[in-house]
């Protein structure tokens, strides 16, 4: 198989990154990229879905919660971790 040199621009952190999780992988980056072009044409498009990401309905929940006592002003509040940690009665 003959391989040219092609020049992309991403950038910098995003390829540190995901360059140091392929290669725990035991791959390169040029290596993945690859991967990702065969999967193009073998599914005829891009091999995943492209959306943003959905909370899940308990996390929707927990956040319509949170928001919920963040406004209420008789909610309890602590001024520290260790405040905290004495009303439970938990020793560390």
């Amino acid at each position: 198989m003959e391989t040219i040199a092609t020049n992309i621009r991403i950038d910098r952190q995003l390829k540190e990154q995901s360059s140091e999780i392929l290669e725990g992988l035991g791959l390169s980056l040029s290596g993945a990229i690859n991967i990702f072009l065969r999967q193009v044409i073998l599914q005829d498009g891009i091999p995943f879905k492209v959306e943003y990401p959905k909370p899940s309905r308990s996390l929707r929940k927990a956040i319509k919660e949170g928001e919920k006592l963040a406004n209420d002003p008789n909610a309890k509040g602590y001024k520290n971790f260790q405040e905290l940690l004495d009303e439970l009665g938990i020793k560390e």
